[in-house]
């Protein structure tokens, strides 16, 4: 029961999130950052966030922006989320390098 829980938050808080950062990304033009998975551990305080960047050269640079500003995300998500959840979970948020892995690996596999 408790991971059906679990599943439904990490689900609304990956879209408040990246709803979040869509609105946020509209006044950099070039950039597009989308949340690709979130995690949240057993006892919804802690969300881990998992982030692509394009292009992803800027990746270093939008996650220490993002971890500079993570407390006013925070209180983004949590007026946004305010009758849904009781506690707003603190937010952690790591480089999603999947799709950067899947290039690397069709490049080797073309050669």
């Amino acid at each position: 029961m408790q991971e059906t829980r679990q599943n439904k938050i990490a689900r609304l808080l990956q879209k408040e999130l990246s709803l979040i950062f869509q609105q946020q990304t509209r006044a950099t033009h070039g950039t597009m950052v989308s949340v690709t998975r979130t995690k949240i551990s057993p006892d919804l305080s802690i969300c881990t966030a998992y982030l692509s960047v394009f292009p992803s050269e800027k990746g270093e640079e939008i996650l220490t922006n993002i971890n500079a500003n993570t407390k006013s995300i925070r209180y983004e998500l949590g007026t946004r989320v305010r009758n849904q959840l009781r506690i707003i979970p603190e937010l952690r948020f790591f480089i999603d390098d999947s799709l950067d892995y899947i290039e690397h690996i069709d490049e080797l596999l073309k050669k």
